[in-house]
Protein backbone atom coordinates (compact mmCIF):
# COMPACT_ATOMS: atom_id res chain seq x y z
CA UNK A 1 0.00 0.00 0.00
CA UNK A 2 1.38 3.37 -1.02
CA UNK A 3 0.27 5.76 1.73
CA UNK A 4 0.60 9.49 1.35
CA UNK A 5 -0.47 12.93 2.47
CA UNK A 6 -3.13 14.83 0.52
CA UNK A 7 -2.48 18.52 -0.09
CA UNK A 8 -4.00 21.30 -2.18
CA UNK A 9 -2.10 22.58 -5.22
CA UNK A 10 -2.16 26.14 -6.55
CA UNK A 11 -5.16 25.58 -8.88
CA UNK A 12 -7.22 24.28 -5.95
CA UNK A 13 -7.02 20.61 -6.95
CA UNK A 14 -5.48 17.94 -4.75
CA UNK A 15 -2.28 16.00 -5.04
CA UNK A 16 -0.74 13.36 -2.80
CA UNK A 17 2.76 13.37 -1.38
CA UNK A 18 4.01 9.79 -1.42
CA UNK A 19 5.72 8.89 1.82
CA UNK A 20 7.10 5.76 0.13
CA UNK A 21 8.84 7.53 -2.77
CA UNK A 22 9.38 10.99 -1.27
CA UNK A 23 7.68 12.85 -4.14
CA UNK A 24 4.19 14.11 -5.01
CA UNK A 25 1.87 12.66 -7.63
CA UNK A 26 1.19 16.01 -9.27
CA UNK A 27 2.75 19.46 -9.51
CA UNK A 28 2.22 21.78 -6.56
CA UNK A 29 1.51 24.49 -9.16
CA UNK A 30 -1.73 22.73 -10.12
CA UNK A 31 -2.59 19.06 -10.48
CA UNK A 32 -5.43 19.48 -12.97
CA UNK A 33 -3.53 22.13 -14.94
CA UNK A 34 -0.53 19.82 -15.24
CA UNK A 35 -2.52 16.76 -16.31
CA UNK A 36 -4.52 18.74 -18.87
CA UNK A 37 -1.39 20.27 -20.37
CA UNK A 38 0.92 17.24 -20.41
CA UNK A 39 -1.43 14.37 -21.15
CA UNK A 40 -4.71 15.65 -22.61
CA UNK A 41 -3.60 18.59 -24.75
CA UNK A 42 -0.14 17.28 -25.70
CA UNK A 43 -1.01 13.60 -26.03
CA UNK A 44 -4.71 12.78 -26.45
CA UNK A 45 -5.53 15.83 -28.57
CA UNK A 46 -2.43 15.26 -30.71
CA UNK A 47 -3.75 11.87 -31.84
CA UNK A 48 -7.43 12.83 -31.96
CA UNK A 49 -7.75 14.51 -35.39
CA UNK A 50 -9.24 12.03 -37.83
CA UNK A 51 -9.41 9.22 -35.26
CA UNK A 52 -12.53 7.06 -35.08
CA UNK A 53 -11.39 5.50 -31.81
CA UNK A 54 -8.31 5.64 -29.61
CA UNK A 55 -6.49 3.35 -27.21
CA UNK A 56 -4.58 4.86 -24.29
CA UNK A 57 -2.03 3.24 -21.98
CA UNK A 58 -1.21 4.98 -18.73
CA UNK A 59 2.00 4.13 -16.90
CA UNK A 60 1.23 5.04 -13.30
CA UNK A 61 -2.54 5.21 -12.63
CA UNK A 62 -1.91 7.03 -9.36
CA UNK A 63 -4.76 9.31 -8.33
CA UNK A 64 -6.90 8.51 -11.38
CA UNK A 65 -6.88 12.14 -12.53
CA UNK A 66 -5.61 11.43 -16.06
CA UNK A 67 -8.21 8.72 -16.55
CA UNK A 68 -11.02 11.00 -15.34
CA UNK A 69 -9.98 13.81 -17.69
CA UNK A 70 -9.73 11.39 -20.61
CA UNK A 71 -13.15 9.91 -19.81
CA UNK A 72 -14.65 13.40 -19.85
CA UNK A 73 -13.11 14.20 -23.24
CA UNK A 74 -14.23 10.89 -24.75
CA UNK A 75 -17.84 11.59 -23.73
CA UNK A 76 -17.70 15.25 -24.80
CA UNK A 77 -16.37 14.37 -28.26
CA UNK A 78 -18.28 11.06 -28.55
CA UNK A 79 -15.01 9.34 -29.42
CA UNK A 80 -14.64 5.73 -28.24
CA UNK A 81 -11.57 5.32 -26.02
CA UNK A 82 -10.11 2.13 -24.59
CA UNK A 83 -8.01 3.04 -21.55
CA UNK A 84 -5.61 0.71 -19.78
CA UNK A 85 -3.74 1.80 -16.65
CA UNK A 86 -0.78 -0.04 -15.14
CA UNK A 87 -0.12 0.53 -11.44
CA UNK A 88 2.08 -1.37 -9.01
CA UNK A 89 1.44 0.71 -5.90
CA UNK A 90 -2.21 1.87 -5.87
CA UNK A 91 -3.51 4.46 -3.47
CA UNK A 92 -6.25 3.28 -1.13
CA UNK A 93 -9.95 3.71 -1.83
CA UNK A 94 -10.11 5.83 1.34
CA UNK A 95 -7.48 8.22 -0.08
CA UNK A 96 -9.28 8.39 -3.41
CA UNK A 97 -12.53 9.38 -1.70
CA UNK A 98 -10.82 12.47 -0.29
CA UNK A 99 -9.62 13.78 -3.67
CA UNK A 100 -11.59 16.75 -5.01
CA UNK A 101 -11.21 16.20 -8.76
CA UNK A 102 -14.90 15.48 -9.54
CA UNK A 103 -15.95 18.53 -7.52
CA UNK A 104 -13.73 20.75 -9.69
CA UNK A 105 -14.06 19.01 -13.07
CA UNK A 106 -17.72 17.95 -13.01
CA UNK A 107 -19.65 16.91 -9.88
CA UNK A 108 -21.73 14.55 -12.04
CA UNK A 109 -18.59 12.42 -12.44
CA UNK A 110 -18.20 11.67 -8.72
CA UNK A 111 -19.64 8.15 -8.92
CA UNK A 112 -17.61 7.37 -12.04
CA UNK A 113 -14.42 8.56 -10.38
CA UNK A 114 -15.18 6.27 -7.44
CA UNK A 115 -15.55 3.34 -9.85
CA UNK A 116 -12.08 4.00 -11.27
CA UNK A 117 -10.66 3.21 -7.84
CA UNK A 118 -13.25 0.79 -6.43
CA UNK A 119 -13.78 -1.30 -9.56
CA UNK A 120 -12.07 -4.66 -10.08
CA UNK A 121 -8.52 -5.08 -11.29
CA UNK A 122 -7.76 -6.99 -14.50
CA UNK A 123 -11.33 -6.55 -15.81
CA UNK A 124 -12.80 -4.19 -18.39
CA UNK A 125 -15.40 -1.68 -17.18
CA UNK A 126 -17.67 0.26 -19.55
CA UNK A 127 -17.85 3.52 -17.59
CA UNK A 128 -19.82 5.47 -20.19
CA UNK A 129 -20.85 4.79 -23.81
CA UNK A 130 -17.45 6.00 -25.04
CA UNK A 131 -15.00 4.87 -22.36
CA UNK A 132 -13.82 1.35 -21.57
CA UNK A 133 -11.42 1.14 -18.64
CA UNK A 134 -9.09 -1.58 -17.42
CA UNK A 135 -6.50 -1.35 -14.66
CA UNK A 136 -3.66 -3.81 -14.20
CA UNK A 137 -1.99 -4.38 -10.85
CA UNK A 138 1.63 -5.01 -11.79
CA UNK A 139 4.91 -3.32 -12.57
CA UNK A 140 5.24 -2.06 -16.12
CA UNK A 141 8.39 -4.13 -16.53
CA UNK A 142 6.06 -7.16 -16.44
CA UNK A 143 3.85 -5.88 -19.25
CA UNK A 144 4.52 -6.89 -22.84
CA UNK A 145 2.48 -5.82 -25.87
CA UNK A 146 3.08 -4.68 -29.44
CA UNK A 147 1.38 -2.16 -31.70
CA UNK A 148 -1.56 -1.86 -29.31
CA UNK A 149 -1.89 1.78 -28.25
CA UNK A 150 -2.25 5.18 -29.89
CA UNK A 151 -1.21 7.18 -26.82
CA UNK A 152 0.95 6.51 -23.78
CA UNK A 153 0.71 8.72 -20.72
CA UNK A 154 4.08 8.16 -19.03
CA UNK A 155 3.23 9.41 -15.55
CA UNK A 156 5.56 7.41 -13.34
CA UNK A 157 7.40 9.14 -10.53
CA UNK A 158 10.48 11.10 -11.60
CA UNK A 159 13.74 9.34 -12.52
CA UNK A 160 15.22 10.19 -9.13
CA UNK A 161 12.40 8.29 -7.38
CA UNK A 162 11.81 5.41 -9.83
CA UNK A 163 14.97 5.20 -11.95
CA UNK A 164 14.19 1.67 -13.15
CA UNK A 165 11.20 2.93 -15.17
CA UNK A 166 13.30 5.39 -17.13
CA UNK A 167 15.89 2.92 -18.40
CA UNK A 168 16.18 2.13 -22.08
CA UNK A 169 14.79 -1.39 -21.69
CA UNK A 170 11.51 -0.13 -20.22
CA UNK A 171 11.26 2.79 -22.63
CA UNK A 172 11.75 0.24 -25.40
CA UNK A 173 8.70 -1.65 -24.15
CA UNK A 174 6.71 1.56 -24.56
CA UNK A 175 8.02 1.99 -28.11
CA UNK A 176 6.88 -1.56 -28.89
CA UNK A 177 3.48 -0.99 -27.27
CA UNK A 178 2.68 1.98 -29.50
CA UNK A 179 1.14 1.74 -32.95
CA UNK A 180 2.81 3.59 -35.82
CA UNK A 181 2.41 7.34 -35.32
CA UNK A 182 1.56 6.68 -31.68
CA UNK A 183 2.60 9.28 -29.16
CA UNK A 184 4.16 9.17 -25.69
CA UNK A 185 3.90 12.22 -23.44
CA UNK A 186 5.62 12.89 -20.15
CA UNK A 187 6.28 15.83 -17.87
CA UNK A 188 9.97 14.81 -17.74
CA UNK A 189 12.35 16.89 -19.85
CA UNK A 190 15.70 15.45 -18.74
CA UNK A 191 18.26 15.27 -21.51
CA UNK A 192 19.24 11.71 -20.64
CA UNK A 193 15.64 10.54 -21.04
CA UNK A 194 15.24 12.32 -24.38
CA UNK A 195 18.47 10.79 -25.66
CA UNK A 196 17.25 7.31 -24.74
CA UNK A 197 13.94 7.91 -26.49
CA UNK A 198 15.74 9.08 -29.64
CA UNK A 199 18.06 6.06 -29.60
CA UNK A 200 15.00 3.78 -29.61
CA UNK A 201 13.61 5.42 -32.74
CA UNK A 202 11.23 8.00 -31.31
CA UNK A 203 10.95 11.45 -32.88
CA UNK A 204 11.31 13.63 -29.79
CA UNK A 205 9.93 17.13 -29.24
CA UNK A 206 10.60 19.47 -26.34
CA UNK A 207 7.34 21.31 -25.65
CA UNK A 208 6.51 24.17 -23.33
CA UNK A 209 5.83 22.72 -19.90
CA UNK A 210 2.84 23.23 -17.61
CA UNK A 211 2.84 26.03 -15.00
CA UNK A 212 6.00 25.85 -12.91
CA UNK A 213 7.93 23.77 -15.46
CA UNK A 214 9.86 25.13 -18.44
CA UNK A 215 9.66 22.05 -20.68
CA UNK A 216 8.01 18.66 -21.15
CA UNK A 217 8.55 15.88 -23.69
CA UNK A 218 6.49 14.39 -26.50
CA UNK A 219 7.83 11.39 -28.41
CA UNK A 220 6.24 9.99 -31.58
CA UNK A 221 6.80 6.51 -32.98
CA UNK A 222 7.23 7.07 -36.72
CA UNK A 223 5.54 4.93 -39.31
CA UNK A 224 7.97 2.46 -40.91
CA UNK A 225 9.51 3.65 -44.12
CA UNK A 226 8.20 2.00 -47.27
CA UNK A 227 10.72 -0.08 -49.21
CA UNK A 228 12.56 1.99 -51.76
CA UNK A 229 11.97 5.32 -50.00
Amino acid sequence: MNRGRIFETQDGSHSIFSESFGVSYHSRYGAIQESNHVFIQSGLFYRMPGARQLSVLEIGFGTGLNALLTLREAAKRQLPVYYEAVEAYPISVEEAKQLNYPHIIDPALADTFALLHEGPWEEEQQLNPYFVFRKTLKRFEQVSCRDAFDVIYFDAFAPGAQPELWEEEVLGKMFDALKSNGVLTTYCAKGAVKRKLKSLGFVVEALKGPPGKREMTRAVKPAPAHPGT
